[in-house]
């Protein structure tokens, strides 16, 4: 989960044609998604930059604000991707006297501050103690709307010329980062700004290692009926999609610690597993290992994550270990409706098969990456569910999909698919 900018981007409602009267928003460009929780730990798009474009895969990340792509400005240290590196040009350049900078430099004003400083440099820090430094650049965008045609428009991202920490490391799977937060300088707020999207994104990450999943910018592929809504916590400071929860429960148990109550809830495509508050993650650990029996056993001697059992008998898949644990609920805080409104995550939803045939628990204790106060939902419990967060009403909502298209696909076009 990236650490820059934090601020709420502007919702837009529309642009106004001739006479004044507002025009529908042009479309909802739509990007295949690939990808795994495990081994590789990234869902990633194809996103086609620059006249001609061309393909730069990109972490999808709703947990960072800044979008930046590998480039050779030239390249101090980066990590050998999948796609040649960015080249810019000087008219790419965005310079530092641009509103977007300040984006950018918001806890590190001195960076730029004077006339002769032509570049807006900006320096990324992220919880696994990795960076990313470069400088912005404005360059075209290619994207396929719904029915079928290219849009084309501009786009400020990241020219990313020092990579430290994983991110440095070869071979990468992907070019960059793709920042989807509520931030202003993110790729969901900028087509908002220019008119060609209402500001709202969308994911499905399919639970088939092997299927495509795909994610969407605008409203065009939000279901009318069967989402549950909850609402979006608005905060100047902060650019994450968030949420209230009141309780979580491992089956019938309620889990602690006892002021669970009001834990916000971060959903973040940038984070392979979900984190808890470690109160609640050790009262997960106990319940778990509760209910196991004796067909499962912990073996300490596999390093895929911190908690995995061994099977009496061969696992060949998650649905064989399926009838040895509980589902996972979290019960959202009320605050429109009379009913609860719940996200109840189902064991594949926590669960990763190791390649030693364990099963490990993907959910993890908070206090060893952050301050631990936050629960995050990450990739491997948002699988298997639609997930949008419109910045223009202002909330986050999900429902079940097995992800192979939207609903509102032209069948003519499943080819892109």
């Amino acid at each position: 989960m990236g650490r820059i900018v934090q601020r709420v981007s502007d919702g837009v409602e529309g642009k106004k044609g001739v006479g004044g009267v507002m025009d529908k928003f042009t479309s909802s460009p739509i990007f295949p998604v690939r990808g795994n929780v495990y081994p590789d730990g990234l869902y990633y798009i194809s996103l086609p930059i620059g006249n001609p474009p061309r393909p730069y895969y990109l972490d999808m990340d709703t947990g960072s604000d800044l979008t930046w792509i590998q480039c050779d400005a030239p390249c101090a240290s980066c990590s050998k991707g999948p796609n040649p590196l960015y080249k810019p040009t000087r008219k790419n350049i965005v310079p530092s006297k641009d509103l977007l900078c300040a984006e950018v430099q918001d806890e590190k004003p001195g960076y730029c501050v004077s006339e002769s400083c032509q570049e807006c440099v900006y320096e990324i820090e992220y919880a696994d103690n990795s960076s990313s430094r470069g400088f912005l650049v404005k360059d075209k965008l290619q994207q396929m709307i719904d029915n079928g045609n290219l849009l084309n428009s501009d786009f400020v991202f990241g020219c990313a010329y020092h990579q430290k920490g994983d991110l440095s490391l070869s071979p990468a799977r992907t070019d960059g980062i793709l920042g989807l937060s509520k931030a202003k300088i993110s790729l969901t707020s900028q087509l908002a700004r220019q008119g060609i999207t209402r500001n709202v994104v969308g994911h499905c990450i399919t639970n088939d290692k092997d299927s495509l999943g795909y994610m969407f910018l605008g409203d065009d592929f939000v279901p009318h009926w069967g989402m549950t809504w909850v609402p979006m916590l608005n905060c100047s400071s902060i650019s994450f999609y968030q949420s209230k929860i009141v309780k979580i429960n491992y089956g019938k148990l309620s889990l602690g610690p006892s002021d669970i109550d009001r834990t916000q809830v971060v959903f973040d495509t940038g984070s392979s597993y979900t984190y808890f508050p470690k109160e609640a993650y050790s009262s997960l650990i106990s319940s778990v290992e509760s209910f196991l029996g004796g067909g499962l056993a912990l073996d300490e001697s596999d390093p895929t994550l911190p908690v995995c059992w061994r099977a009496n008998l061969p696992i060949r898949d998650l649905e064989d270990a399926k009838s040895f644990f509980k589902p996972l609920t979290l019960h959202f805080e009320r605050k429109w409706w009379i009913l609860q409104r719940t996200l109840q995550i189902p064991p594949e939803g926590y669960l990763v098969l190791s390649d030693k045939g364990n099963v490990c628990l993907g959910i993890l204790d908070g206090s060893e990456v952050h301050d631990g106060s936050t629960i995050i939902i990450g990739d491997i419990s948002l699988r298997g569910w639609l997930v949008v967060y419109d910045n223009v009403e202002q909330r986050i909502g999900w429902s079940r999909s097995d992800c192979t298209k939207p609903q509102n696909y032209d069948s003519d076009n499943l080819a892109f698919f």
